[in-house]
């Protein structure tokens, strides 16, 4: 039987993947797991419950609000508001747990339901196991004065906004910005964040109607952004995803700065500061090589993890590390975050523009993005990745080729029977030329018989 849970809480097509009934038995389910410690104490549990602005978040949330409050949770509902703003504020109101109702860049038809331990922190995957095993139990149905109340946060956005400008380290005076917010999550707020920081501020993508969320814009989509910079002579653009917990920039050029530039801009800001723990940045095994090399030549660690930003930010809290992300945007800053957090990265990068004076495009250079081809290999034996000796024999020989001027990578898809062949080289032609000629030999090598 497959796994509830996914790699960031439970996904799927809303109203017949996720549905009234699943959502509320989900949300009783963790109400019996996230909220026993605060009942062993003789207290009713408290939890915050955020979404983005799609359509069927409406009825999910009800849904969980039914469900939580019927089980003796005590519910703070803050409404549309992004990802990270509802794990800050499980944490702010020392709640016993959060939860989001989003699918995060996915199209407006899917949604998702993630949650957050105390202290705004993703769930572990033994805790995800504890609530996937409580929707066998008998929920909690307490009566009288233990039943749960449901009540607006009234003050949720307020809270957040606050908290994002405390991060600051200097004002955005003189600095404009293009904010496209992928009619999402970072609507509200996040224009707000610029404005109330001293930036001049344009946006696009902040009339969210329920259906157009992620629809041609934001991070996915960013030739809006690229246009809109270049229309208001911007010098920065920034692009939330649906639930804003991640971001990409664009230069005043037009072009894009994608999530590995955005890191190398700020960890060679945090070293300078002396904000950079242990001169080391946390990132996944995709991130670029050119990441690599600007971080060795700055006499920075670079520590690389499985792709996914629940990893980086288990590095993070096991190493006590304060910067890491990755490539498509999500960045955390354990200083002030337990998750990535979009606006925030839009921010603490127009700061690096406004306190050093240079362009985006002058402070991107400082990394090189060395070509990066990905061909994925369906139909194949994925564990002989590890075992396949004229496999192992052309990534030698690549690698060989390569040098330390490129790299090879070879991933098993954790869903299906695909392998992914990555190559990184000085040009994009025998970046090209070696990942064919890599994943010619694994169609061949592990090729499943029918």
């Amino acid at each position: 039987m497959a796994r509830l849970f996914g790699t960031d809480g439970v996904r799927g097509l809303a109203n017949r993947d996720i549905t009234v009934e699943s959502a509320l038995k989900l949300a009783q389910a963790a109400a019996i797991v996230l909220g026993e410690e605060a009942r062993s104490r003789g207290q009713k549990p408290i939890a915050v419950i955020g979404r983005d602005p799609r359509i069927s978040g409406e009825f999910l949330a009800a849904a969980i609000s039914a469900g939580l409050a019927s089980s003796g949770v005590d519910v703070f509902d803050a409404g549309v508001i992004p990802t990270p703003a509802t794990a800050f504020l499980t944490a702010d109101l020392d709640a016993d747990f959060g939860v989001m109702i989003s699918a995060s860049h996915n199209p407006a038809p899917d949604n998702g339901i993630k949650f957050f331990s105390r202290g705004g922190h993703k769930l572990p995957d033994d805790i995800e196991d504890q609530i996937e095993a409580a929707l066998k139990t008998k929920p909690l149905s307490p009566v009288g004065t233990e039943i749960g109340h449901v009540q607006r946060f009234a003050d949720a956005e307020d809270r957040y906004l606050v908290h994002l400008l405390g991060t600051l380290p200097n004002s955005l005076q003189g600095i404009k910005v293009v904010v496209d917010c992928a009619n999402g999550a970072a609507s509200g707020v996040s224009p707000d964040a610029f404005r109330n920081a001293g930036a001049t501020v344009f946006v696009i993508g902040n009339e969210p109607d329920g259906h157009n969320i992620n629809l041609g814009c934001g991070s996915t989509h960013l030739s809006a952004l690229q246009a809109a910079v270049l229309d208001h002579k911007a010098d920065i653009g920034i692009a939330h995803d649906g639930d804003a917990d991640r971001s990409l920039a664009v230069d005043h050029t037009g072009a894009i700065v994608d999530g590995d530039q955005i890191m190398a801009i700020l960890a060679l800001a945090a070293k300078e500061r002396g904000d950079l723990a242990r001169d080391t940045l946390v990132a996944t095994v995709m991130s670029n090589l050119g990441l690599r090399l600007a971080m060795k030549q700055a006499g920075i660690s670079m520590i690389e993890t499985k792709v996914g930003d629940r990893y980086v930010l288990e590095q993070i809290r096991e190493g006590g590390y304060t910067l890491g992300g990755e490539q498509s945007g999500h960045l955390i800053f354990s200083r002030f975050a337990t998750t990535g957090d979009g606006i925030l990265t839009g921010l603490q990068l127009a700061a690096q523009l406004a306190s050093t004076g240079k362009s985006l495009k002058e402070l991107a250079s400082a990394m090189k993005v060395y070509p990066q081809v990905l061909i994925n290999v369906p139909g194949v034996d994925k564990l002989g990745v590890e075992t396949n000796q004229e496999l192992h024999k052309v990534v030698i020989e690549s690698q060989n080729d390569l040098g330390e001027n490129g790299r090879v990578l070879l991933r098993a898809s954790g869903t299906e029977p695909l392998v992914r062949v990555m190559v990184e080289a000085m040009d994009s032609g025998t970046a090209q030329s070696w990942a064919e000629r890599i994943a010619r030999v694994v169609e061949r090598e592990l090729k499943l018989s029918k």
